[in-house]
């Protein structure tokens, strides 16, 4: 039986920029415009002596001065949206904090996604990722200084994953009294994409969704991921990664769940998200620039198909050969915005209401149990995608705790989930929210 947090909360303020920004519009492109209108969230759990040690006050000032610095390198994100730019005009991001007599381990004891929801920076009226806040932090302490929560939401119109890593990175490292190597981060701006024209701030995030989705979180420990990869391998691809491997998987299992609650089975599309910093060189696109700097690949399969892992591991690893091919032969002949264009176009056009859309991403290789504040490696992170649409489907994938595992959060229709989380096929590999040692 769950204990109730009761949460005590200690205020809301607004963290403004150490220094001035040096800008005053950054340009939003097309993709920003592209990508739900959503906050991408993280959540870290860490135990310390500090903890033990510093008053909350203490630890929250430090948090806040060093967020503040933080602000002045990742400068448009103390913005806010007008029409298809940001106005870097030191807005803000918002710090709030809240306290609990609750003990770190018990609250880990037998909890369910959702009762992280308290523990996130809270959407108040008027709070928007089209608008402002594009930051938000939120620090929970728990009783007897036996944990911190520290979680983060920023705006899909300018982060994504990879971005909201180097933000960690560095406030992280700021408040741990480590040297920044960066006056102010590169946002990609235009720079890949074309700008999004003045209309787009008009039209809606897109969307194909429109149930009630549940969310919940399925571990994958490493031993099961060789098994997973042993069945997922054929000739074509005898070494599945372990991505393709719970990818397949979980698209297959998810793809069953919707065809077993409908009279007559619809078509079925995985998207898979791709991150352009590792598969354009350096002099096209630094590893280290902000912005959503993605692209993706996507399978299909008829109403009447049936899924099978390896070969959907097979045209999974085509998909993608294919994608970074594309990537290189555009980068030759300097039309890698053009390329992208295509591509992204081939992906918006197949996104009909008439078909299941399954959109994927992984986390998996991005060192978020590196972010230390100075109290160590995280003992647990989690929930890369809380503030999404309730009537949002998606699927992330992110490293597990324990060395090759991987904890996969998924969101489906509420219908489907209570079918998906009892199939015996998803289970043999993948445990359903299974509690978190400390």
């Amino acid at each position: 039986m769950e204990k109730d947090l009761k949460l005590e909360m200690m205020g809301r303020e607004v963290i403004k920029p150490a220094t001035p920004s040096p800008h005053d519009h950054l340009q939003l492109s097309i993709v920003d415009f592209c990508c739900p209108a959503v906050y991408v969230s993280i959540i870290f759990l860490y135990n310390s002596e500090e903890l033990v040690t510093a008053s909350a006050e203490i630890i929250s000032s430090k948090l806040k001065r060093s967020l503040s610095e933080t602000l002045s390198r990742f400068y448009p994100l103390a913005g806010e949206i007008e029409g298809v730019s940001i106005n870097c005009n030191d807005k803000g991001a918002v710090f709030t904090q809240a306290r609990t007599h609750l003990l770190l381990p018990e609250f880990l004891k037998n909890r369910n996604v959702n009762s992280l929801e308290e523990l996130y920076p809270k959407i108040e009226a008027g709070d928007s990722p089209s608008k402002w806040p594009l930051l938000s932090a939120h620090v929970t302490f728990f009783g007897s200084g036996s944990g911190v929560a520290v979680s983060v939401s920023v705006s899909h119109r300018i982060c994504d994953a990879s971005s909201l890593h180097m933000l960690l990175t560095d406030w992280a490292a700021t408040k741990a009294n480590k040297k920044s190597n960066v006056s102010t981060h590169r946002f990609a701006e235009a720079t890949i994409y074309p700008p999004a024209p003045p209309h787009m701030a008009l039209l809606g995030s897109p969307t194909v969704d429109s149930k009630k989705c549940i969310m919940n979180r399925f571990v994958f420990e490493s031993s099961k991921i060789a098994e997973l990869k042993r069945k997922a391998a054929s000739k074509s691809v005898p070494m599945p990664t372990r991505v393709e491997a719970i990818t397949s998987l979980i698209w297959k299992c998810a793809t069953n769940a919707s065809r077993s609650n409908l009279v007559a089975p619809r078509p079925t599309l995985m998207y898979q998200a791709m991150d352009l910093r590792i598969r354009l060189p350096s002099n096209v696109l630094t590893h280290d620039t902000i912005g959503n700097l993605q692209t993706a690949f996507f399978l299909k399969k008829d109403a009447e198909s049936k899924l099978e892992i390896s070969e959907t591991v097979a045209s999974f690893r085509t998909a993608k050969e294919a994608l970074n091919q594309m990537l290189k032969d555009n980068v030759k002949g300097n039309t890698v915005g053009k390329g992208l264009l295509n591509v992204m176009g081939s992906c918006m056009s197949e996104f009909k209401p008439d078909i299941d859309v399954y959109p994927m991403s992984s986390w998996c290789g991005k060192p978020f149990y590196e972010v230390d504040f100075g109290w160590g490696s995280p003992v647990w992170m989690g929930s890369p995608s809380r503030a999404i649409d309730d009537n949002m489907v998606y699927v992330a994938l992110m490293d597990s705790k324990d060395a090759g595992g991987v904890e996969a959060w998924i969101s489906l229709p509420a219908e489907d989930m209570s079918v998906f989380v009892h199939d015996q096929e998803l289970l043999a590999y993948a445990v359903l929210n299974p509690p978190i040692q400390i």
